[in-house]
């Protein structure tokens, strides 16, 4: 037996599997669970396991007038059929519950309150403090592309450039390389500059290992990739590859599948095993102390890098995001461009530029993303090659150990994950236990996704302005409309994009100014007419429709002349290319009357967004591998790892923020918007002045993009409006005259498919 908690239609919560027939079962389980839905019941749902799905015993309804007024309700609730009868024997079941409202949180809208905050609560990591950090957009910096932003006290925002920061850290490793990653390719170079090292990643790593240097790797499993037939898979990972490039070599590579825990019936680790990934993207390394005391000068610690970005083809882009003019240079032995059947470099371009974050941890909370590699390697690895973690002795120094003698550029860092018992081990088998550190305890899998809960937590404490880079946006199926779909079967659940929109919600009620920025691909990667694209496109729709739609209804009820666009605003970016001399000339031309030929003539297209970042009131930030979707948020689907971070010296209850996170963020947009700077409009991202002037830009540039031909000399930039048009009652509809993307016959608002499950596509 088992039993599950739902908010009306939404499950939240599911406890652990007793097994046997107890005629008196006992739970004894806490659960710590976020909410922001609008219901009638909390309902308690009794189940008995079967191997192939479970069989409903009954459900016991607690109105929601009993909960939500925050006393404690501890009673016995009558368990009831599907006709709403008392089952036989009229059983009960015995709960205790407390609703916190969140507006009477000390942190709700607050931001970050002073610099002793502690991070997010009832998580598996906690909160280190005397960290350091770099920020990293795309896989490299032009050296043109530096420009002047200034942090406090004059200070210059410093550009980093993070595929040879990574290079040079694997060069410098002693003792160990622990890599985890959805697709590593072996063939492709850190370094394209040809006065530099072109040695490949592949045999970079075999000669580490050839050194001494103990090179562990934990690269997913796709299980449709076949030897002798499909070796790189459906996704085109090169996982096949990879393992026979390292196979009896000194590089200890292991293939890993997206293994179900035990709990799951037969249908459901099914699933799991063909459908969801192995999603982190992590390098952790030994590296010398910056800065050592004379008697640490031998020593070692512990530098890891975590973020959007694999170590495979594709990923290597600039801050120019070309689509035609590298293709004889850096991007000619990596081209990428999977949105056109049969794409090459023999055919020519666009190539596909690839828009992604990341970042380097140092200090105690590098240690940790060490700590998440070995949970996942003992549980996945297991005997066969015993990670060594008595390693860790007088060579390095105490994990404690603060990497800057800077007090002003310290950071306090607190890891986050989606992954559950069936990929990681050292998770606590008690229940108790588990739910203090914020773990679901349910059906025998014990499942962390912390990443939502930094998320929530961020969006909650939020006062100004969020600004999110995502490859997905969709969620919150619970709040969608429910003309032609069944909500129920959707089980998109995360709380992210309604959390967004009540947060705004309280602002227009409050008669405070928010702004929230959300860019993302203009179509998720892929053949665009698909069916599995469109369906996402169909979801994605689904989500800003019913966002707009609570910010569209908050501002009738305050009787203000708003547009939801002036809080809520959604971007793509793209790039459109004037042909150069001595450009690249294809050797074949791609089928007439394509998708393809028609972006070859027109030079254009969209830059992929693969990031996954938010940034909140200049002084918060979270950066992983996670996206804003069911599969990354839910913890039993794709594995993920994030970092949340800030300065304690540049917080907002000071003043304006302008450390390292405020930097960055204008970083960014510089590369999408160029060098503008109206009177200081982007030092507050907060007005209605600068969400205005935003989409104002972004409307021009979509402008140029979307026109049949092209001025070369005109100025274009690459932030560009998602193409959509809001009404003021919220609903989504076609810009005038545009159902298709571009040069393509996909449809913008995406299509419901018949015969895809959600569970894929979500």
């Amino acid at each position: 037996l088992y039993a599950t908690v739902d908010l009306d239609k939404a499950r939240v919560g599911r406890t652990r599997l007793l097994n046997g027939h107890p005629s008196n079962p006992t739970w004894y389980e806490t659960f710590h669970i976020y909410c922001a839905h609008l219901i009638s019941h909390v309902i308690f749902t009794i189940k008995r396991k079967d191997p192939i799905d479970a069989t409903l015993i009954g459900r016991a309804y607690v109105p929601v007038e009993q909960v939500v007024k925050g006393n404690i309700v501890d009673t016995w609730v009558q368990i009831l059929d599907e006709d709403h009868n008392p089952i036989p024997s009229e059983s009960k079941i015995h709960v205790k519950m407390q609703f916190f409202d969140v507006m009477n949180d000390v942190n709700w809208s607050q931001g970050i309150r002073s610099p002793r905050f502690q991070g997010v609560p009832h998580t598996f990591f906690s909160q280190k403090n005397g960290c350091k950090v770099t920020l990293y957009q795309d896989a490299h910096v032009s050296d043109g592309f530096m420009h002047q932003i200034r942090l406090s006290r004059g200070k210059p925002y410093e550009f980093r450039k993070c595929w040879e920061d990574i290079y040079n850290t694997i060069m410098d490793a002693r003792y160990f390389i622990c890599i985890t990653g959805w697709s590593v390719y072996t063939e492709i170079t850190l370094i394209r500059d040809p006065r530099k090292s072109r040695i490949t990643l592949g045999e970079l790593l075999k000669m580490k290992a050839e050194e001494g240097v103990m090179v562990l790797m934990l690269v997913w499993d796709d299980r449709t990739s076949v030897p002798d037939f499909k070796k790189d898979g459906l996704m085109a990972t090169h996982d096949q590859e990879t393992a026979d490039y390292f196979r009896n070599t000194k590089v200890n590579c292991v293939l890993c599948p997206r293994n179900p825990d035990d709990g799951r019936s037969i249908v459901q680790g099914f699933e799991i095993s063909t459908m969801f990934t192995h999603h982190q993207k992590t390098i952790v390394v030994d590296s010398k102390v910056v800065g050592a005391a004379m008697g640490q000068l031998q020593k070692r610690t512990v530098v890891s890098f975590i973020g959007g970005i694999d170590l495979c083809d594709g990923r290597y882009d600039t801050q120019e995001h070309p689509l035609f003019s590298t293709l004889n240079t850096i991007h000619h032995d990596d081209f990428h461009q999977p949105n056109f059947p049969s794409a090459s470099i023999k055919k020519g371009g666009p190539r596909e530029p690839w828009h992604d974050i990341h970042c380097k941890l140092e200090g105690p909370v590098a240690w940790d993303v060490l700590f998440n590699f070995q949970q996942r390697w003992e549980k996945q690895v297991g005997n066969q090659i015993v990670f060594p973690s008595n390693m860790f002795g007088d060579h390095f120094v105490p994990q404690s150990t603060v990497p800057t003698t800077d007090e002003n550029e310290e950071w306090n860092v607190q890891l986050f994950r989606s992954i559950d018992g069936g990929a990681a081990s050292g998770f606590p088998q008690d229940p108790d236990k588990a739910a203090e550190l914020g773990l679901v305890s349910g059906k025998d899998n014990v499942i962390d996704r912390s990443i939502q809960d930094a998320y929530i937590n961020a969006i909650r404490r939020a006062k100004n302005f969020i600004y999110i880079e995502n490859q997905y946006f969709l969620g919150s199926s619970y709040g969608w409309q429910a003309s032609d779909i069944k909500v129920e079967d959707i089980g998109a659940l995360h709380l992210i994009p309604k959390e967004l929109s009540l947060k705004i919600v309280s602002k227009i009620e409050s008669g405070e100014r928010f702004s929230v920025y959300v860019v993302i691909p203009m179509w998720p990667e892929g053949i665009p007419e698909s069916g599995s694209v469109q369906a996402i496109l169909d979801w994605q729709r689904r989500t800003m429709e019913m966002m707009y739609a609570d910010i569209a209804k908050a501002i009738r009820k305050k009787g203000i002349e708003a547009n939801p666009r002036d809080y809520l605003t959604f971007f793509c970016l793209g790039n459109r290319e004037g042909k150069k001399d001595k450009e690249y000339t294809p050797t074949e031309k791609p089928e007439l009357v394509s998708d393809y030929s028609r972006a070859q003539k027109s030079r254009r297209f969209m830059i992929y967004v693969h990031a996954k970042m938010m940034i909140v009131d200049d002084e918060y930030i979270i950066i992983g591998s996670a996206n804003i979707n069911q599969r990354s948020m839910d913890g039993a689907r794709d594995t993920e790892i994030a970092m949340g971070a800030f300065q304690p010296r540049h917080g907002a209850y000071n003043e304006s923020p302008r450390g390292q996170i405020y930097g960055f963020r204008r970083a960014l947009w510089y590369e999408h918007l160029g060098n503008l700077n109206e009177a200081n409009i982007f030092d507050y991202p907060e007005s209605v002045e600068c969400i205005r002037l935003v989409n104002h830009l972004a409307e021009m540039n979509w402008d140029i993009y979307s026109k049949e031909t092209f001025d070369e000399n005109t100025t274009f930039n690459h932030l560009m409006r998602y193409p959509i048009e809001v009404t003021y009652n919220g609903a989504i509809t076609i810009l005038p005259g545009l159902e298709y993307f571009p040069d393509t016959k996909a449809r913008i608002l995406g299509s419901k498919s018949d015969y895809l499950p959600p569970i894929l596509t979500t």
